[in-house]
């Protein structure tokens, strides 16, 4: 792989059809394909999202490689990518931008003139939902949960959203011992530190938040990544996980009074970016927002 220069952020001429997916693991139930298509047709486009689960039978012997190689070959113009993948998929790039490289993660790739381009919209998404959704919280201290390939954009953001300390944890110790440093490095205004006992944490230095940014909470992986009765009603509580909307997490921090910030924020925005890197074209935060809030019968709110 080879870095010379960070890709463009759009497309040189915006597209009238696109055709694009999402590489994951266990992401049928999945809403980003609805808001991609919905957001072309809104704006002319001939779009077509695909899902690309890795779980699905018929790619139970197909390597992450390979699936890229396929994509090409039938003319996507590139594709999202999430758990577990956003890590690993950077060794099968050609060039990545100046946040995927910072970051260490990608989880959107434009495919163009035979070249793979690496993208990381979740930092974005993440600190826009933040910006937008807790705009009052404090943020001397924060923890994170989770180094892995989301942990890495949200530790960034949560930084460059005005975090002055970010302990970090992760049930492998060396991966937030790495995360810290990396942070270290690209933001050094920030105090960042590995933690391994979180309940002597909270009693030392109790943050003002938590970020869950695990896959711990969604429907195939029940459960809360922080201990429930370690929550505090001054905190705020934010989570990246959307199916459910209303983790475990989430729904024992909102009955202790807690400002929470569910994983739809992320989830719109980093979608709202990702399309614009396709496509070429600005996409409606508010259209793509709706279409995901579509899902829902009782529409979601936050606590503020």
């Amino acid at each position: 792989m080879t870095t010379p220069n960070a890709p463009k952020t759009t497309t040189e001429t915006p597209k009238d059809s696109v055709l694009t997916g999402l590489i994951g693991r266990g992401i049928a139930l999945s809403r980003t394909p609805a808001m991609h298509m919905a957001e072309a047709r809104a704006q002319g486009i001939n779009g077509v999202y695909r899902i690309l689960d890795m779980d699905a039978p018929e790619r139970a012997n197909t390597s992450l490689k390979a699936l890229i190689e396929q994509a090409e070959i039938l003319g996507y113009d590139g594709f999202n990518v999430t758990y577990p993948y956003k890590i690993e998929v950077i060794e099968h790039l050609d060039e990545l931008s100046d946040n995927a490289r910072s970051v260490g993660a990608v989880n959107t790739v434009v495919l163009k003139d035979g070249k793979r381009y690496g993208h990381n919209t979740d930092l974005w998404g993440f600190a826009e939902s933040f910006r937008r959704g807790l705009p009052h919280a404090k943020r001397d201290h924060a923890l994170l949960i989770g180094a892995g390939g989301a942990g890495v954009a949200v530790a960034h953001a949560l930084v460059d959203c005005g975090v002055k300390l970010l302990s970090i944890t992760d049930t492998d110790p060396a991966r937030a011992e790495s995360l810290a440093a990396q942070v270290r490095a690209n933001r050094p205004d920030c105090t960042t530190c590995a933690v391994t006992d979180i309940k002597a944490l909270v009693t030392e230095d109790r943050p003002d938040g938590i970020v869950n940014a695990t896959p711990v909470g969604m429907a195939k992986l029940p459960g809360t990544s922080f201990p429930v009765d370690l929550i505090d009603p001054e905190m705020w509580v934010a989570d990246i996980v959307y199916f459910p909307l209303e983790t475990e997490l989430l729904r024992a921090a909102r009955a202790k009074g807690c400002a929470v910030l569910p994983g739809s924020g992320m989830a719109v925005f980093q979608a709202v970016r990702a399309f614009e890197l396709f496509t070429g074209l600005p996409a409606s935060p508010e259209r793509m927002k709706a279409r995901f809030d579509a899902f829902d019968e009782v529409p979601q709110t936050q606590a503020s």
